[in-house]
């Protein structure tokens, strides 16, 4: 009996983290449409008779991206939205650029695991751990150097250099999204309640107001 219990823990678990991911393919590829009005879970497939190289094919990942914002980084994502013939596949990239003392602001990807490797430069990684150990999991990468971020977790990266920086992140979803703290909480549309915020924070009204005319 106490074998037959294993054997289906083993199962369920497996099971459990087969569903985690994203779907699997039921073909040797689904092209998003992504002029299709119909809504699934991912893309419509584009007709594989009409399927070319150029729907696997993403350019530009050389080029230094604009960094002149506020954070002094910029994003070129290649997610199943700019590369189509990543449908399905549950893998995507991107491209992370740094101005001197540069930020990635804190971030979570709810679908996605991330990896993270440095090109060009140093930066400062950290992800925090869940609820109730809050517990900071931070160092300083160097070109060569490889980090990972769990999935869900918010994690953030600074350029710690008067140079420029660059990584390349590879995540475990076609679409793994975004949420950044800050613009998502002081951000919302419509804004949540200053009052909420005030107490989330324990600050005063005027200071949330402060911080959402920011956003």
């Amino acid at each position: 009996m106490t074998s037959h219990l294993l054997l289906f823990g083993i199962l369920f678990a497996t099971c459990s983290l087969a569903l985690a991911s994203d779907p699997g393919p039921l073909q040797d590829f689904c092209v998003a449409d992504n002029t299709s009005e119909v809504l699934v879970n991912g893309f419509v497939c584009k007709d594989p008779n009409v399927v070319t190289a150029g729907d696997f094919l993403f350019k530009g990942l050389d080029r230094m991206g604009n960094t002149s914002n506020p954070f002094g980084s910029i994003v070129t994502q290649v997610f199943v939205q700019q590369l189509p013939g990543l449908n399905t596949l549950g893998i995507s990239m991107a491209r992370i650029d740094f101005a001197p003392w540069g930020l990635n602001a804190p971030h979570t990807h709810p679908r996605a695991t991330e990896i993270l490797t440095v090109i060009e430069g140093s930066l400062e990684v950290g992800f925090v751990t869940s609820n109730p150990a809050n517990r900071l999991i931070t160092t300083t990468l160097v070109k060569g150097d490889v980090f990972v971020f769990p999935v869900g977790l918010i994690h953030f990266q600074q350029n710690v250099g008067n140079g420029y920086a660059v990584a390349i992140a590879a995540l475990s979803s076609q679409n793994p999204g975004v949420i950044t703290i800050a613009k998502a909480v002081f951000g919302s549309n419509p804004d949540i309640s200053a009052d909420i915020l005030a107490k989330a924070f324990q600050v005063d009204v005027k200071t949330v107001y402060e911080i959402q005319s920011k956003f």
